[in-house]
């Protein structure tokens, strides 16, 4: 009996102390965490395609990338990608929370929609755009990432001054150096990511806004200012927008051209900025692309190879492309709140009727340049100028896609556009854009693969921020 009993009791101990050190491991090793998607194919806009992959994403990051039939790490959630397609989250270039009132609140939750999980406002009032994004940040619902500009930095006239129906206040008139400087310094205090230099802006101003910015470390957006070439205001900017009066430092008339915009500027002493603007550009651009000079174009895109161009093709060809034929436009469109899906859907009944009255040479000038950029190797970058010619936020980049891609570019090098190229204008090349270890987690898992077609882009099966699935 004595035996038994000393048995016994010995064996309980041992299972009190297994239970013991069971405990202690488990204390000292933390239950798994983070999800794998596993068996996906992963679509990195530099390395390409890497089939049979396993993605880990923990607190917000991707920690591992390998081969599916590598031992790896334990996670809490798995997820079967078996047949489909991982991406990292899509950039817009060029958009304008401010410029449509009743889609401001409504933009960030349909980029997410459509894959895009950062945007760059090149554009809009910047008190409005602190509130904004003060409000998205306080909001519980994802929303993407945003950088802003603050208002269009203009002349002593201001195209986008307030003065029209339709066309909100997004710029301001910066019409010295001294004030230049001072309003960089506003931007930068105020939490502003980047400058926007626009048309109406003089040479000199052009200078100190550039130098100032590049002085506070923030990245200059630009449209080509109309006193100035694209050779000599292109190399002081981060990114140039719209292909825009790029056609008169083409043109092998562009002394002439240019001496006669700046006696025109000259002479306007009273008016509105935008009616200056558009003058110029009825006047001259047409006769600028005629006057196209290979020779003088390649030598000002030999000075362009570090400053993104933004061509926004689905904007410059609106008019003769006609997003409304899409098939996938209705659905789309039924996205928007009602009142602007009438009104817009009224516009493309007009633009319908006026068709075969639009003049296709500036659309078919921009299909063209894109070429011409790929051939001298200037970077190329993907926005849309959304809402702006009915740019439905989020769908557009899709159709800016296969746009840059029908003009010349590969189905991966517009994916480079759209990611890779957008985190280096903002200086996060180390921090999103590929799908690589400590690249922050916006991801997008797609149906099908968008190097064997890019609008393969719109098959979206999931859509991550920052480590969650948001959509």
């Amino acid at each position: 009996m004595t035996f038994v009993t000393n048995t016994f009791a010995a064996k309980l101990c041992r299972i009190l102390l297994a239970t013991a050190a069971a405990l202690l491991i488990s204390a000292c090793q933390p239950d798994p965490a983070g999800l794998a998607i596993e068996n996906v194919t992963v679509i990195d806009p530099i390395a390409g395609a890497l089939d049979r992959q396993r993605v880990v994403v923990r607190d917000g990051r991707i920690v591992s990338v390998s081969p599916q039939q590598e031992a790896g790490e334990a996670v809490a959630e798995t997820v079967d990608g078996q047949d489909q397609f991982l991406i990292p989250g899509l950039w817009d270039m060029h958009v304008h929370f401010l410029y449509e009132e009743a889609l401001t609140d409504v933009m960030a939750g349909l980029f997410l929609d459509y894959g895009i999980t950062s945007v760059r406002d090149t554009g809009g009032d910047l008190a409005q755009m602190q509130r904004l994004t003060h409000a998205m940040a306080s909001d519980p619902a994802p929303e993407p990432n945003v950088y802003y500009s603050g208002p269009l930095l203009d002349g002593r006239f201001v195209v986008y001054d307030g003065g029209d129906p339709g066309r909100p206040k997004l710029g301001t008139g910066i019409p010295d150096a001294e004030t230049a400087r001072a309003y960089v310094a506003e931007l930068q205090a105020a939490g502003a990511s980047l400058i926007k230099i626009y048309e109406l802006v003089s040479p000199e101003v052009f200078e100190v806004l550039a130098a100032e910015a590049r002085a506070a470390g923030m990245p200059i957006a630009s449209h080509v200012p109309l006193l100035m070439t694209a050779d000599s205001a292109g190399p002081l900017a981060d990114s140039m927008e719209h292909l825009r009066n790029l056609e008169l430092a083409c043109a092998a008339n562009w002394e002439a051209l240019l001496g006669e915009r700046q006696r025109i500027v000259a002479e306007f002493v009273e008016g509105r900025g935008y009616d200056l603007r558009r003058s110029l550009h009825s006047l001259q651009r047409i006769p600028a692309i005629e006057a196209y000079d290979e020779a003088r174009c390649d030598q000002v895109l030999s000075t362009l190879t570090a400053t993104i161009q933004v061509p926004t093709l689905r904007l410059n060809t609106v008019a003769i492309e006609l997003p409304f034929t899409d098939p996938d436009w209705p659905s789309a469109l039924a996205g928007l709140p009602t009142e602007v899906a009438d009104v817009w859907q009224a516009r493309a009944h007009d633009m319908t009727q006026n068709a075969a009255l639009a003049d296709p040479t500036f659309s078919r000038w921009s299909q063209f340049l894109i070429q011409r950029l790929k051939a001298n190797g200037v970077p190329i970058g993907a926005g849309t100028d959304t809402p702006i010619g009915l740019g439905i936020p989020g769908w557009s980049l899709h159709t800016e896609l296969a746009q840059l891609v029908d003009a010349g570019l590969t189905p991966q090098e517009a994916l480079y556009a759209a990611t890779v190229q957008a985190a280096r204008f903002m200086n996060l090349e180390g921090e999103v854009g590929q799908i690589a270890p400590g690249m922050r987690a916006d991801l997008v898992l797609l149906e099908a693969n968008p190097l064997e077609d890019i609008a393969n882009t719109r098959q979206i099966s999931r859509v991550m921020l920052d480590g969650s699935w948001v959509r």
